[in-house]
């Protein structure tokens, strides 16, 4: 237990970077890190390199993993299964592919141009964006593993039922025929030898890193806005506990907003220091990182109104679903 807590809180939580940052905004800076400047200024440093270092490894570890599941070799796995095995498989392949919903999509498309099953295809596109190793890591570094586990088993749930609820309605008549030329991610890697795949996980990071090192300082200052700035009871008027709509609205909230797992989590980390309750705050995630406004304009491009819309409904309803048994297990977690 003492060496998984050092884990926790010293490689994933790093508290001895948090010590650093305080030392340096105090002694350095000159600045209280118990005010509203100095505490901004702190969260703002702490998160900033915690959240980089983080995402350089882990996108790192995941793109190296990822080198071994190309689509075209994942699309003759899947085409193995059907059902809920073929939903529950495509769920846990989408936690090895990119980090960000409209990334996910050129996947799916060429999925859908392979003639796999719809249910299969959805369950993919809902749990490649809000479910991966990533998360799990990320998530435990700022809530705990138990946290992060529950996010991760909860998320592949949705992904699962979603997915075995679309194939049940028959509305394979609801996909467009894309035109438009889509890059095959990963297809490249497919028989690559140790050093090439080392060399494409490092490769990897750096785009992946230059793609979203702008949400993530986004993100950052939000969560220190959020953090320092905004009184705490309008925090929790609108998004805590005694508010029964608070999941609701953080679901709302978040599908107009566009940012990956990286960008979203030290907003997740300030509203939660707050006091918002757990189940609302991963409820902002899922629904910034599975329903983001961007990700759903590129969807209709492939798919009509009709199947977008139920798709939607689904993923929503799943995510508020989780949002309030957080909440009410949240306790007995922490």
């Amino acid at each position: 237990m003492s060496i998984f807590n050092f884990f926790t809180e010293q490689i994933l939580g790093m508290k001895w970077l948090s010590d650093l940052i305080n030392l340096f905004v105090e002694n350095v800076l000159n600045l209280n890190v118990s005010s509203r400047i100095g505490g901004s200024v702190q969260f703002f440093i702490y998160d900033t390199i915690k959240i980089f270092i983080l995402l350089a490894v882990l996108i790192f570890f995941i793109s190296y993993i990822q080198s071994y599941f190309p689509p075209e070799k994942t699309k003759k796995i899947l085409t193995k299964f059907k059902g809920v095995t073929g939903a529950t498989i495509s769920a846990l392949l989408g936690t090895v592919t990119p980090f960000c919903s409209c990334s996910s999509i050129p996947i799916f498309i060429g999925f859908t141009k392979a003639g796999l099953p719809l249910g299969i295809t959805f369950s993919f596109l809902i749990s490649s964006p809000m479910v991966d190793l990533a998360s799990l890591l990320l998530l435990s570094s700022f809530f705990g593993m138990k946290i992060s586990i529950l996010y991760v088993v909860l998320g592949l749930i949705i992904a699962i039922v979603g997915g075995t609820i679309i194939s049940k309605i028959n509305m394979e008549n609801e996909i467009k025929v894309y035109t438009e030329e889509t890059r095959e991610l990963y297809d490249e890697s497919e028989n690559f030898n140790q050093k090439q795949r080392l060399d494409y996980a490092l490769n990897d990071t750096k785009i992946i890193v230059k793609n979203v090192y702008k949400y993530v300082i986004i993100g950052v200052g939000i969560g220190a806005l959020i953090h320092n700035w905004i009184p705490q009871d309008v925090i929790l008027a609108i998004l805590g506990s005694n508010n029964p709509f608070s999941v609701v609205i953080a679901s709302v909230i978040g599908i107009p907003m566009y940012a990956d797992i990286f960008g979203t989590i030290p907003i997740a980390e300030a509203l939660f220091m707050a006091g918002v309750p757990i189940g609302t705050v991963l409820a902002f995630m899922m629904s910034v990182t599975a329903l983001s406004l961007p990700s759903i304009i590129m969807l209709a491009k492939v798919v009509k109104p009709k199947l977008l819309t139920i798709f939607v409904i689904i993923v929503t309803v799943g995510i508020m679903i989780t949002g309030y048994l957080f909440n009410y297990f949240g306790l007995y977690l922490m």
